[in-house]
């Protein structure tokens, strides 16, 4: 399969965003999540490196969650949804850290 220039670019953008270093310490915070798609079909979900190096984009440009640039590929609100879920799991888990070693 060969690949387009926007594939190429994509790929580059997204190493430059989150290098190989970055995205080992990510995933020991945020495993993989586990995508069950009983209906079948459906688009095909946008990779976790992808949505992060977008998050990292929107975070260190300054820009807003709607200026985000199509070059990325999913769309904006894709993108701070996922924010948002690894968000508020990452918040939650301190607390339930937290919560067992008091309880100990």
């Amino acid at each position: 399969m060969a690949w387009s220039v926007a594939e190429l670019c994509m790929t580059d953008l997204v190493e430059r965003l989150v290098p190989d270093e970055l995205w080992v310490l990510f995933r020991r915070v945020v495993p993989p999540t586990v995508v069950t798609r009983p209906q079948g079909g459906g688009r095909r979900r946008t990779g976790d490196r992808e949505a992060l190096s977008a998050i990292t984009f929107v975070a260190t440009s300054g820009r807003t969650w709607r200026q985000l640039p199509p070059a990325f590929g999913p769309a904006w609100p894709t993108v701070y949804r996922r924010f948002a879920r690894w968000r508020s799991r990452a918040c939650s888990r301190p607390a339930t850290a937290d919560a067992e070693h008091t309880t100990r």
